[in-house]
This record gives structure tokens, C-alpha cells and sequence, in this order.
């Protein structure tokens, strides 16, 4: 796992990991020059290392280059549409093609206020989870958008009821850096999804229990929040590799306008 340092008096660069001919995961690599919270130097072969790893085990969570096994249901693009419900939170899982991967944080429970956790928009600067806008929100959490389970999911959040989006405050949550988000929005021409990111220290995740500790990525997973940001609704998708039911997801939206 890469430190994070004050975003001052370093430089930084992006690098992105191709597996299989999928760019799988961006992050950020940095050299301390001097800073007041300490020396701390990030050795650039090192970090690579980590990248590389992590990409590996990313590749394999998420089904790319052996393709996403399908069941007998629905399916978009492919790729299952699960419709049962895990639990968030210490002590629970979520599946790896049926391998369990743990989860940290405090669980998300519906009828309390989305909690507060620090995020960065597309523009670098922080913003508060907490702080809700007056609107009903879709809340799509995703491990990477670089991954086609992943976009087929922005996809939909984006496409699938377009009405809705002039009415619901559509968000997407992952660890990918700002920059690689602004990137897939632009290439994929999404204008009505809202891009946080939770690299910086995971509080969304750990304060939403939807980190997945060994990989230091978000669980798949969709929320609704009513206009007073309290949540309605709830589904984390048991099983990474598949879609969450996002039509049920704007449904109960829906009844909160």
C-alpha cells in the first residue's frame, strides 16, 4: 500500500497497470522533497511492485481475461445481475467467484444518516459524504471503473432510466484517482454521474463497512439516500464479479421523490 502524503512540496506522477490489455488500476506514485509531517520516501520501484501485484489480484476478483462466468437469470452485457443481499461491516464477506474476501468498517444500516467520510472530486477538493444536496441520491459503489464489470454498472446508473437522473443526484464511489475517473466519464460521455474518490484514506469504505481489506478496494454495492441523507436502501452485492440490481436501486428511489 503506497503513503499518502500532503499534496504539497512532492511530485507525482500517474501510472496505470495494463493486465490482459485492460487498464486495470491508476494510482499515484510520489517522491517526498520536504514536508512538516515527516520524512517520508516512496521508493518508485517499489511502489510499481505494489501496483503490479495489485492488479493481478484486481484482474482476478473481477473476471477479466477468462471472461464472467454466467448462470441461468439476467444478465447485462454478459455479466450476472445478482439480486441477493450481504451484509457490510467487521465480520463479514463478500465473494471472490465464491473465495471470501473480508470486509472492514462500520456497517451501513438503513434508517440512519449516511455517515461522514472525506472523498476528492474530479477538481482535487474534499468533499463531505455527509454534506447531501436536498436531492435523493443513487450512491453506485465500485471497485475500479477500469473494469468492465464496473463500467457496465456506471453505465447503467447513467442510462437506464435517464428521467430519474434529472431528479436523483446519480454518484459513483471508487479508489480509482480523480483523474482516472474524469478520464472514464469523458471517454464514456457520462455527464450525469457525480465521481468521488476514496484513495486518499478509504473513510468511505472503513465508515460504510465496505472495504475490502486485502485489496484495499470498495465492495459492489448501491445506496439510497432520501433528501435528508438519511438511508433508505441498501444492497451489497455478495459476489464482485456480478452486477448489482440497479432498476430495484432506482425503483425505491423513485418512492422517496
Amino acid at each position: 500500500m503506497l503513503a499518502i502524503v500532503p499534496d504539497h512540496d512532492y511530485h507525482e506522477r500517474e501510472i496505470s497497470v495494463s493486465v490482459w490489455g485492460h487498464a486495470l488500476l491508476s494510482t499515484r506514485i510520489a517522491k517526498l522533497q520536504q514536508s512538516e509531517w515527516g520524512a517520508i520516501t516512496i521508493l518508485e520501484d517499489t511502489a510499481m511492485k505494489n501496483v503490479f501485484v495489485a492488479s493481478l489480484a484486481l484482474a482476478s476478483v473481477l473476471g477479466l481475461g477468462t471472461g464472467v462466468a454466467s448462470a441461468a437469470g439476467e444478465e447485462v452485457q454478459g455479466i450476472k445481475v445478482n439480486k441477493e443481499n450481504g451484509s457490510p461491516g467487521d465480520g463479514n464477506n463478500v465473494l471472490m467467484k465464491g473465495s471470501p474476501l473480508p470486509l472492514r468498517g462500520h456497517a451501513v444500516k438503513v434508517g440512519e444518516p449516511l455517515p461522514a467520510a472525506m472523498v476528492t472530486g474530479g477538481n482535487l477538493a474534499p468533499v463531505n459524504m455527509a454534506d447531501g444536496s436536498g436531492k435523493v441520491r443513487i450512491i453506485s459503489v465500485v471497485p475500479s471503473v477500469d473494469t468492465p464489470t464496473c463500467e457496465a454498472q456506471t453505465h447503467l446508473l447513467s442510462e437506464k432510466d435517464r428521467k430519474l437522473a434529472d431528479q436523483v443526484e446519480m454518484v459513483t464511489v471508487s479508489m480509482d484517482l480523480p483523474f482516472a475517473q474524469t478520464r472514464f466519464a469523458k471517454e464514456a460521455k457520462i455527464k450525469n454521474v457525480t465521481f468521488y474518490s476514496d484513495y486518499k484514506t478509504g473513510e468511505f469504505g472503513m465508515n460504510n463497512g465496505l472495504l475490502i481489506e486485502p485489496l484495499h478496494l470498495l465492495a459492489r454495492a448501491v445506496i439510497v439516500t432520501d433528501k435528508n441523507n438519511v438511508v433508505r436502501y441498501i444492497q451489497v452485492v455478495p459476489e464482485v464479479t456480478q452486477l448489482p440490481d440497479m432498476p430495484a436501486a432506482m425503483n425505491f428511489a423513485k418512492t422517496l421523490l
